[in-house]
């Protein structure tokens, strides 16, 4: 029995976002969500939450189906509570003193420590709050659960938690879940809906399987659609020659003739529709000066400290050399970004522990985007961080993918995906041969992922990396630095941190 049913859904807001989207969420279900930013994800996820109507369609619940939602932001009004308060606060307040227990089950499924039950939500990092979210949705007990992305901002660790919990604890609830975390779509799902403007597909596999279909039945619609602009073309070729003959002959059978094909041509034409391949707005670019030195930086062996003096991990001597792509793995709290920051240092002002070469230019993009915030807007983000004009300027804003009504907004406007391009443009446009990337990926969707990958493997971009996402780290590492307890070590693959971090136990 389908517990919901979509029929012929569609929204319309400034643009068509999604339509004729056809649906039903069985028991055992996980339906991974996936679209390019902006084309209706968490709009389709309130509808079905009941917070959001549909421009057209239906949406059916099951009788007595309770739907639990997990948003992406925290609401202000939970920020000054405390993490049970907040998670409390789902529940009305005549029943929040009798229901209390339910608050107690669900942090301890989610393995929340009773050290953080009493900290207020706004002091807590961008993950526990995701948390928080989660606790809310499951305490009420939902007879479905949906999530819009609940691995943001989450480490590893996290992740594996939230995984085995989704294997275990609520097994046996059904879930949608929308997200750019490839590793996690196919790790938690069973099903993957990608959500299209006109033709949305559903499969009945995780993700990448899916995504392996998808290809397949666009490829076919492709030669379809070629298939008939072909077949269109020749009808016209074959009505011009009748009508030459006609008209010399004076036959009003052949050119009654010459009428009929191209209205056949006129009607395949109309009835062909390409291949409906959904890219997110904008392009991902990167470019690498190049570099002559045989070691863009040296690391002497010694200690990373925090500024009390006390040591963090002890490094050993090592090099990052032009074309490496170095990602630093080591749990939240190691000292990556320490790391980091201490090379960032050496990039202005050479140290005896830090050497970085004359030739090295620097791009730092940290995973807050600090680096856009003096800045008024994207416009002026282009034009006072390079030497473009207005008009190219403009140009370079719109290939990636922020139209002429948002290069005047304020910064704080646009919408995290929105954010990440403007930084990868800005990182472009100072022509690095060595890039710092902290989390690169957060808000970018899979597309924009994807475009990121590849402009480092084709630019064989020199790069210092961290970050979460498994599958980027996999595609774009060369080399890895493991921070393990007291020591940074290289290592050949990510792959058993990896599973060590995934491991939920604690």
């Amino acid at each position: 029995m389908s517990l919901i049913n979509l029929r012929n859904l569609g929204v319309t807001l400034s643009i068509p976002l999604f339509e004729n989207l056809n649906l039903s969420l069985e028991k055992g279900d996980r339906i991974g969500l996936v679209a390019a930013n902006g084309t209706g994800k968490s709009t389709l996820l309130r509808i079905i939450a009941g917070l959001a109507d549909a421009t057209h369609g239906e949406i059916t619940l099951a009788r007595g189906t309770k739907v639990g939602l997990v948003a992406q932001d925290v609401p202000d009004s939970l920020l000054e509570l405390t993490f049970y308060d907040a998670v409390l606060s789902a529940f009305a307040p005549d029943d929040a003193e009798t229901e209390s227990w339910r608050v107690d089950i669900a942090l301890n499924d989610l393995q929340v420590p009773e050290t953080h039950w009493q900290q207020p939500l706004q002091n807590l990092s961008g993950g526990w709050q995701r948390v928080a979210l989660l606790a809310r949705a499951w305490a009420d007990e939902p007879d479905v659960l949906l999530m819009d992305e609940p691995t943001n901002h989450l480490d590893l660790n996290r992740i594996g938690i939230l995984q085995d919990w989704m294997v275990t604890v609520a097994r046996g609830t059904p879930m949608i879940i929308a997200s750019h975390d490839r590793a996690f779509l196919d790790a938690a799902c069973n099903r993957t809906l990608f959500l299209r403007r006109e033709a949305s597909h559903a499969f009945s596999l995780p993700f990448s399987r899916a995504r392996q279909n998808l290809a397949e039945l666009d490829n076919a619609a492709e030669r379809r659609f070629q298939n008939d602009l072909a077949k269109a073309n020749q009808l016209r070729r074959k009505a011009a020659k009748l009508k030459n003959i006609g008209i010399n002959s004076g036959s009003d059978l052949l050119l009654n003739k010459t009428k009929q094909l191209k209205e056949r041509a006129d009607k395949i034409e109309t009835a062909a529709r390409p291949a409906e391949r959904t890219h997110s707005a904008g392009k991902i670019r990167l470019e690498n000066s190049g570099a002559h030195a045989k070691s863009l930086v040296s690391l002497a062996e010694s200690s990373v400290t925090v500024p009390n003096g006390r040591t963090l991990f002890k490094l050993p001597q090592l090099w990052i050399n032009p074309g490496d792509r170095v990602v630093v793995l080591g749990a939240n709290g190691s000292g990556k970004s320490r790391l980091l920051s201490r090379i960032m240092d050496a990039l202005a002002a050479e140290t005896a522990d830090t050497r970085v070469a004359p030739s090295a230019v620097p791009g730092v993009s940290d995973q807050t985007l600090s680096q856009l915030d003096r800045f008024k807007s994207p416009m002026s983000a282009v034009t006072e961080a390079s030497d473009v004009g207005d008009n190219r300027a403009r140009a370079l804003l719109a290939e990636a993918g922020l139209a002429i009504d948002l290069q005047e907004k304020s910064i704080k406007a646009l919408s995290g995906g929105q954010r990440s391009r403007l930084a990868m443009l800005l990182l472009r446009l100072q022509r690095p041969n060595f890039y710092i990337l902290d989390e690169p990926t957060n808000h970018l969707d899979i597309d924009g992922q994807e475009a990121l990958e590849r402009e480092l493997l084709d630019h064989e971009v020199t790069a210092l990396i961290v970050s979460h996402d498994r599958a980027f780290v996999r595609n774009v590492g060369t080399r890895f630095w493991l921070i393990d307890g007291k020591r940074l070590s290289e290592t050949d693959s990510p792959e058993p941190f990896f599973a060590a971090q995934l491991d939920a136990t604690e």
